[in-house]
Order: structure tokens, then C-alpha cells, then sequence
């Protein structure tokens, strides 16, 4: 349905932070899945086993669930975050502020992954922070930023 057909939305109190739901559930429940294999595997040794692992080898199995957990977190910290000095887009560890001057449009086109942000420079910004994997959520959070984006500036 395009932004012109829309019914109005209210415009939020600011400040206002929208975060994506899935991508926090399944992050969470694939960090506990991954340190419950973690720690179900190394119980499962026999103690000769688990004293025959180097040091090396305990630290490359951290390394391994350090990123795992890592690329876990960046999903899951994904939020757009509107203040009435700017709006600020957090996309899994690149944080990018933008003066609300510089959005022209939000866009989140059925089936589209995320929140498009049409830039006055020409460029895009994608904001992770509402996904479309969020059904109704994730439109009314559109609604909410595009009318926030077209409101009248003091």
C-alpha cells in the first residue's frame, strides 16, 4: 500500500526507540542452543579427553562461541532511536546519526526485509531496527517514523 493511502499516524512522544522482535528471539534462543552445546559436548568427554585438549585448542572452541555470540549480539542491538535532535540508526555495530533534515522518506515495501530511509543527499540508510519479519509491528513503526519524518519543524 503506498505511504499516500495510508491512514495518518499519530505522531509518537519523542524520544522513542523502535527495536526489531524476532531478531531478539532468536538470538536469544540461539545463544542459550550454542552454550548448551557448548557445555553438553565438553561434558560428554570422558576426564582423559578433556585432558588431552591444548591450550590451543580450548582457546580456537572460545574463539569460536566468542563470535558466534558476538554476531548474536549485533542482530540483536539493530534499533532506530528517534530524539528530537536527530534520528539515530544503530545497525549492528555501526551507529549512524541523522539530522532529521536529512531524511526525505521512509519506505518499507512489502516483503522488504527492513525500513528504507530515502537521504536528502540521494543515498539510502537501511534501519534494522524495524523489520519486516515483524508483520503489523513493523508497519505501525513505519507509520510512526514517516509521520515523525513529514512533521512540521519549529
Amino acid at each position: 500500500m503506498p505511504a499516500a493511502s495510508e491512514p495518518a499516524a499519530q505522531v509518537p512522544a519523542l524520544p522513542v526507540t523502535w527495536r526489531p522482535l524476532g531478531p531478539r528471539i532468536v538470538g536469544a534462543v540461539l545463544g542459550v542452543g550454542l552454550l548448551v552445546v557448548f557445555a553438553a559436548a565438553w561434558l560428554s568427554f570422558d576426564q582423559e579427553t578433556q585432558d588431552s585438549f591444548t591450550g590451543l585448542q580450548i582457546f580456537t572452541v572460545l574463539a569460536v562461541a566468542g563470535l558466534g555470540f558476538a554476531c548474536l549480539n549485533a542482530l540483536m542491538r539493530s534499533r532506530v532511536v528517534a530524539t528530537p535532535e536527530a534520528l539515530v540508526v544503530v545497525n549492528g555495530y555501526r551507529r549512524r546519526v541523522l539530522a532529521w533534515e536529512q531524511v526525505v522518506a521512509v519506505r518499507l515495501p512489502p516483503g522488504a526485509p527492513w525500513v528504507t530511509l530515502d537521504l536528502a543527499d540521494g543515498t539510502t540508510c537501511s534501519a534494522m531496527g524495524i523489520q519486516g519479519s515483524d508483520g503489523s509491528r513493523s508497519a505501525e513503526a513505519a507509520k510512526q517514523l514517516r509521520a515523525l519524518v513529514n512533521r512540521p519543524r519549529d
